[in-house]
């Protein structure tokens, strides 16, 4: 056990992570709770469906050389690729062209890969009316990369899948803890919807709209409104692109939490803008290299809280203080990534935090990979089960948009839209037009907001925690805001944000954990390799 621990910890400070001595966390994070959880860490990765990360799951292919994973017995199945869609599938549909194929495997060498379409309209068509079968036709972008040719050439690679060779640490994740199959974006398309359906669960709204945004970032929501369907920046970054730029009206859960006093932070790469990264760059050019290439650390579409003004730092002011972290200040709640590390190791751990990756980190294809993600992931895992406060955690990995990756599971139409872009029922009709289900905006003068129509694509969902059921996956239907939801029933006393939030219908994540006994008590805890995504103890 005592090598065990060493080459744990030293793994954390090859992270580049300072542990400090424990201290008491702040009242806020140890405050009345529904549940054991005192501490939440939302991680908000990018731009991956389900079945791209474990349409296989349990079962690896294990090539000699790569990192190996063997199930557990008894592991339970997923809502995956059945043989049925791995030899038949329907986007060999001839429609597709030189496109057509059945789902293939993704090799760890072919780890770097182009982005893919991930637009609301293009989303829904590949969906087809369900039919599920027209993903390269839409939303395919035709490699290289990834390196090998083939169907990874044309518009088929978005049915390409990766499995517990590659995205090891996520299946072990998965397999020591809890994890759920039936979990959708909340709205098709890309990450801007997705960020605020996390936090809002509303992208209907927008205002102070600059001029180029009406060519691609907002739809007419009715009543004089209008929603958000792309990734428009937030209006007043400094690091943003003014010519497309936004704000969202309403409330958010940052807000909740501030009027019931309950600490928070938003935590992101690249958002200290007075550091200098090693290669020298500063402000909002900072960047980092991974395998995928260099690119900017921050990414102004991607901050959680600057579209709303309430809870925007739009100058990016630090904080007075480590002490202020989490707390009202200069800063706003709205922090750099290491800051996170900073005030957790100082004993001032936020009650509810939300992290965003360096760029380079947060898996999104084209200018990131499954490896580097799988290096910050894992980083801030086993940073996190080294604190005394581990006993009281939870943390909490899904994600903004599928980028297109083929996923086969169409998740129920909980809330319909009928306008210019939608596509999935026909044209102009995302649902029928009988508008059967509905969600307000904003306003609640405007009783069905359109340019929300979902659920969307599914994508992964794991909670790491004590707490996890172990080696289970909750087949429950989730999505983005259901997040927000577990916060406002631990905290919160089941408040509902109200204006027209997805959160009225999210459902719990409750199931996901086992409250009645701390399944995976601190003193066993699952450090992985950063490199290799397999348990320490294993290598």
């Amino acid at each position: 056990m005592h090598s065990y621990w060493t080459k744990a910890m030293a793994l954390v400070a090859g992270a580049g992570i300072t542990l400090l001595p424990a201290s008491p966390a702040f009242a806020q994070g140890s405050s009345s709770t529904a549940t054991p959880i005192k501490h939440l860490v939302v991680i908000f990765q990018e731009n991956v469906s389900f079945d791209h990360y474990f349409g296989t799951y349990p079962n690896a292919t294990n090539p000699p050389g790569e990192p190996a994973f063997q199930a557990r017995p008894n592991t339970p199945g997923v809502n995956g690729l059945s043989p049925a869609l791995l030899t038949n599938n329907p986007n060999l549909n001839p429609a597709n062209l030189a496109g057509a194929t059945n789902p293939f495997r993704l090799d760890r060498s072919q780890a770097v890969t182009r982005d893919q379409g991930h637009g609301y309209k293009a989303e829904q068509q590949a969906f087809d009316n369900g039919l599920m079968d027209l993903f390269p036709l839409f939303v395919g972008k035709a490699g290289p990369p990834p390196v090998g040719g083939g169907i990874a050439s044309t518009t088929g690679l978005n049915l390409g899948y990766f499995d517990g060779n590659t995205v090891t640490a996520m299946w072990n994740y998965a397999q020591q803890f809890a994890m759920n199959d039936n979990s959708y974006s909340t709205v098709f398309g890309p990450s801007t919807p997705g960020l605020l359906n996390l936090v809002a669960g509303q992208t209907n709204g927008a205002f102070n709209i600059a001029p180029g945004v009406f060519t691609f970032g907002v739809v007419d929501g009715g009543s004089g409104s209008w929603s958000v369907i792309s990734d428009p920046d937030p209006v007043g970054d400094v690091c943003s692109n003014n010519s497309i730029t936004v704000s969202m009206s309403g409330k958010n859960i940052g807000n909740m939490l501030n009027d019931a006093g309950v600490s928070w932070g938003s935590f992101m790469g690249g958002f200290d803008l007075a550091a200098t990264n090693p290669n020298g760059t500063a402000g909002c050019s900072r960047s980092s290299t991974g395998l995928s290439g260099s690119t900017k650390d921050y990414i102004p579409h991607h901050a959680f809280f600057q579209y709303h003004a309430s809870t925007a730092n739009p100058t990016h002011a630090r904080p007075a203080s480590v002490a202020e972290i989490g707390n009202a200040g200069p800063a706003n709640h709205n922090y750099d990534i290491n800051d996170f590390f900073a005030a957790v190791s100082a004993g001032n751990f936020p009650a509810v935090s939300f992290l965003k990756a360096p760029a380079f980190q947060d898996g999104h294809a084209g200018y990131s990979n499954p490896l580097d993600e799988q290096t910050f992931v894992v980083n801030v895992v086993n940073f996190l089960q080294t604190r005394p406060d581990w006993s009281s955690t939870a943390v909490i990995i899904l994600y903004d948009d599928s980028d297109g990756w083929y996923d086969h599971q169409m998740g129920p139409l909980v809330n319909q839209s009928h306008g210019a872009q939608d596509a999935l029922s026909g044209a102009g009709l995302c649902g029928s037009s009988a508008d059967t289900t509905a969600l307000p905006g904003v306003d609640p003068n405007n009783a069905h907001a359109l340019g929300r129509c979902g659920y969307g694509p599914r994508q992964p969902f794991l909670v790491v925690s004590p707490w996890a059921r172990r080696n289970f996956v909750d087949h429950s239907i989730t999505e983005q805001s259901s997040v927000m939801r577990f916060i406002e029933d631990n905290w919160l006393g089941g408040q509902r944000l109200g204006q027209g939030s997805f959160d009225a219908l999210a459902g719990p994540i409750d199931g996901m954990f086992n409250f009645s006994q701390n399944n995976n008590h601190q003193d066993n805890p699952l450090i992985l390799d950063p490199s290799t995504g397999k348990p320490v103890s294993q290598n």
